[in-house]
């Protein structure tokens, strides 16, 4: 089908997976210059442009920055005055050639996917870049015609056949194939994930992708086989007994929650986080609380000097901290950087102006998995876990809810709602990971092990999709810091695979311990987390308000132009209700959820 001026119709415009504003965080946080283009090449329907737009979605995401250019889209635009005619495609690969190597010449990894079915185009374009002193990496994407033919989304083999398209490559114009790639990929045989890994192994080789990028998530486990040598040195160490928090913290570090740290953090990395809400070193890393261990004035005195110290938890030594650095412990500037007062009724504010005068930083090395033997741990899921988890599941979308509070119907409401909204952008397996924060809570909060239960019976009421929810805890305590903690609870996260996070309404907030005022804005949560440095890899879904509507009795996103069919039901409100043993509205919670609920206040009551 052709029009006047020879242009095809048959040219789709493919969107990217990356915004704008995503893309423009990352250009130039790494150091170095990594100008190149990979030239991807091979049928239509080979997968060029899902392996292109799937590799700029990785390096972004790794602070690397490139940019995709696709057949179609350049087509609506550059070249959209060039038709199909042997001269018209070799002067449209001669255009984009000149286009990758501007791209390249500026510092991006340029992804190009385009037919460019003869070889003597393609040398030219490698051409163009070897004389302007550019790295050129030419990418077989090999699938069997039969396998295109298969996939043949728009239709065009099909008119092809049928005499519709003359000069249709594969069918009546011979595709050449190149004599020696730099990398083929078989994407007949092979994953979206697992092309992409040989890309970036590719591209590592060549010093365009740094090695310390590739690796996500640093454990600091001792491994298996230096075990017994590591318990040995810790048993002969002198050593610092840490607090229940404190092993939380470890927890998280050990895990990788917090790569790319080594330990807890040395000054320079304090200074980083407090001041600017990241680490530096290395690029643009969101890390938003510090992540310290206090110790006492004596002890800093005994230790100063030492090349290694033992942490004890209990009696056990649990990890082996090297070479500690101690500095003060600014506490009053902490706190007002962290939580923005100094308040010492916080409750996290408390325990940090009781905690030690002196920071101790360093590298750890910790002896084993931390266990709470609380009859939770099979759902303390590592990030490398939950990555496994979601693969198993054949997961093309990962959304995150953090939570501390028992989940009610408008939080359903909120998940499914996203779901919908997943399936609708083309997702076919979306996966919740309903991640309830594990660590320590303030007094007043409903208990991990009740919480869970009550979690569970969401499931069971099927008010969530057990099949496609993953229940997991997050290891972190709570700091109650708002808009400052939540960025850290959304990079976290991230680093597990999350590639969308669900922010709620006044994200780890808390009344003023004072005023009995919000501390926080509520909205605040949600626009600094759009803002945030370094969440290069996650897309963050919205809060949206939802009430318990009277006319449907079921919980429904609030309309206020029907405000007065709403009723909001308070944390309060459905605190008092449980104690008194009371019923909330139908539909405001499953039945056995709030069963859950109810049997916690009365054993409360209990033990009064």
């Amino acid at each position: 089908i052709w029009e006047d001026i020879g242009q095809s119709t048959n040219v789709v415009y493919q969107a990217h997976h990356v915004s704008r504003s995503k893309r423009g965080q990352v250009v130039g946080t790494r150091r170095g210059f990594r100008g190149c283009t990979v030239w991807l090449t091979g049928l239509s329907g080979a997968g060029k442009t899902t392996v292109g737009f799937a590799l700029e979605e990785y390096l972004v995401s790794h602070a690397i920055p490139c940019y995709s250019l696709d057949g179609d889209n350049i087509r609506h635009g550059l070249n959209k005055d060039l038709g199909f005619t042997s001269v018209d495609r070799e002067e449209n690969i001669r255009r984009i050639a000149e286009v990758a190597k501007l791209f390249a010449d500026a510092g991006l990894v340029c992804i190009t996917s385009f037919i460019s079915p003869f070889t003597k185009d393609r040398e030219e374009a490698r051409t163009i870049h070897e004389k302007a002193g550019l790295p050129f990496f030419e990418v077989f994407v090999n699938a069997p015609l039969e396998v295109c033919e298969s996939r043949d989304v728009k239709g065009l083999y099909k008119k092809a056949r049928a005499g519709e398209i003359k000069g249709f490559t594969g069918i009546d114009s011979e595709y050449e194939c190149p004599d020696a790639p730099k990398l083929i990929l078989k994407t007949g045989e092979l994953t979206v994930n697992e092309c992409i890994q040989q890309l970036v192994d590719l591209l590592k080789e060549q010093s365009i992708v740094p090695s310390g990028v590739v690796e996500e998530i640093h454990e600091l486990f001792v491994p298996e086989n230096n075990l017994k040598l590591a318990q040995t040195d810790a048993s002969t160490l002198p050593s610092i007994s840490i607090t229940k928090l404190d092993l939380q913290w470890v927890q998280v570090l050990a895990e990788g929650w917090a790569s790319p740290l080594k330990g807890f953090m040395r000054e320079r990395e304090y200074l980083q986080v407090i001041h600017f809400n990241t680490l530096l070193d290395g690029g643009t890393i969101n890390l938003s609380v510090p992540i310290v261990l206090p110790v006492a004035t004596e002890i800093k005195e005994h230790l100063q000097g030492s090349m290694a110290v033992a942490l004890e938890y209990q009696g056990k030594r649990v990890a082996i901290l090297r070479n500690p650095e101690f500095f003060e412990h600014r506490k009053e500037e902490r706190c007002a950087r962290q939580w923005g007062i100094t308040c010492p009724k916080h409750p996290y504010i408390k325990m940090v102006l009781e905690s030690g005068d002196w920071l101790a930083g360093g590298e750890l090395e910790v002896l084993e998995r931390i266990r709470w033997n609380d009859g939770l741990d099979q759902y303390r899921l590592t990030p490398r876990e939950l990555k496994q988890k979601f693969k198993e599941m054949k997961a093309d979308a990962v959304f995150a809810f953090q939570l501390r509070n028992p989940v009610h119907n408008g939080h359903a409401l909120l998940m499914t709602d996203t779901r919908r909204r997943l399936e609708e952008r083309g997702y076919r397996r979306p996966v919740l990971l309903l991640h309830p924060l594990g660590g320590w809570t303030k007094d007043d909060d409903v208990p991990l092990d009740w919480r869970m239960k009550q979690h569970a019976a969401v499931l069971e009421d099927g008010i969530l999709d057990p099949q496609s929810t993953i229940v997991a805890i997050f290891p972190s305590p709570m700091m109650y810091a708002g808009p400052t903690e939540v960025q850290w609870h959304c990079r976290a996260r991230m680093v597990s695979g999350s590639n969308f996070y669900i922010v709620g309404r006044d994200p780890a907030g808390m009344p003023h311990p004072e005023s009995i005022q919000d501390l926080y804005d509520p909205s605040h949560g949600g626009k600094v987390l759009s803002m945030a440095p370094g969440l290069t890899s996650v897309e963050i879904i919205p809060f949206r308000v939802a009430a318990y509507d009277k006319t449907k009795k079921a919980m429904d996103f609030y309309d206020k132009d029907r405000h007065a069919d709403f009723e909001f039901i308070s944390g309060t409100k459905m605190r008092k209700l449980a104690r008194s043993g009371e019923n909330p509205p139908d539909g405001f919670m499953a039945p056995k959820a709030w069963k859950v609920l109810t049997e916690y206040y009365t054993s409360l009551q209990k033990d009064e």
